[in-house]
C-alpha cells in the first residue's frame, strides 16, 4: 500500500540478531533496510585504505560516495575494520558525518527499519513507528560472532571473540555520545533461545500489530 508511511529503529548490541531480524522484517514487508554499523565499517574500511587522508574533510567525502550496495562487501568484516569502526564511531566528526547520510535515507523512504545502537534514542527518535532492542545471552552471541570471524580468520578462538565483544558491549553503553541505551517504548526482544524462524515470526506479529494500531485493518 503506496500511502503506508512506517519507520522502525532496531537497535541492539553486537551479535544480539538486530541485522538478522531487521533484514527479516525489511524482506517480508518490502522495507528498505539501513544497517548502521555498516556505515562505520565502509568508513573505517576506507579510512585505512588511506590513513594519510584521515581528517574531517576526507571523512565528509566518504559519507557523499555511500551507496547502499557497497555495505555489503564482505571485506567490511574483517577483524581489523571491525576493531577500527569501534574506534572511529566515538569521533564527533565521523558521527556527524555519518548521522547525514542516515537523516537523508529516512527523509526518503517512507518504509524503512534502520539497526544500530542510537536509532531508537536518536536517529529516529519520535519518528520511529516502532522501536525495537535485541538482547541475547553472552554465550549465544559470541558462538554466532565466532562463526562469522572464522571465515576470515582460522585462528581466531572463541574465548577471543566472547572477551572482544564484551569490551564492545562495555564500551557502547558507557561512551559519551550516543551510548547503548534502551529507549523507554521500546520492545525487548531477546533472542538467545530463538531459531531464525522463531524471531521471524515474533517480528512479524509485533509488526503486524503495530502498522494495525496506526492504519487500521488495511489490504
Amino acid at each position: 500500500n503506496n500511502k503506508i508511511k512506517f519507520k522502525i529503529a532496531a537497535d541492539g548490541s553486537s551479535a544480539s540478531g538486530k541485522t538478522t531480524g531487521g533484514k527479516l522484517i525489511a524482506k517480508k514487508f518490502k522495507m528498505k533496510f539501513l544497517s548502521s554499523g555498516a556505515l562505520y565499517r565502509f568508513c573505517a574500511y576506507e579510512i585505512l585504505n588511506n590513513k594519510s587522508k584521515y581528517d574531517i574533510k576526507f571523512v565528509n567525502k566518504i559519507a557523499k560516495t555511500i551507496k547502499l550496495n557497497k555495505l555489503n562487501d564482505k571485506r567490511l568484516y574483517s577483524p581489523e575494520v571491525t576493531k577500527f569502526s569501534s574506534i572511529i564511531a566515538k569521533k564527533p566528526f565521523v558521527r556527524k558525518a555519518l548521522m547525514t547520510f542516515q537523516k537523508n535515507f529516512i527523509k526518503n523512504s517512507n518504509l524503512l527499519i534502520i539497526e544500530g545502537r542510537d536509532i531508537g534514542s536518536k536517529i529516529l527518535g519520535s519518528k520511529a513507528d516502532l522501536k525495537l532492542f535485541f538482547t541475547c545471552s553472552p554465550k549465544t552471541k559470541a558462538k554466532r560472532r565466532f562463526k562469522e570471524f572464522r571465515a576470515h580468520n582460522k585462528k581466531i578462538t572463541l574465548k577471543q571473540v566472547e572477551k572482544a565483544l564484551n569490551l564492545r558491549d562495555k564500551d557502547d553503553r558507557k561512551r559519551k555520545i550516543s551510548p547503548l541505551i534502551k529507549s523507554k517504548n521500546a520492545v525487548l526482544v531477546d533472542t538467545s533461545k530463538l531459531t531464525i524462524k522463531q524471531m521471524e515470526s515474533k517480528l512479524v506479529k509485533l509488526v503486524r500489530e503495530k502498522i494495525k494500531l496506526k492504519y487500521g485493518n488495511i489490504q
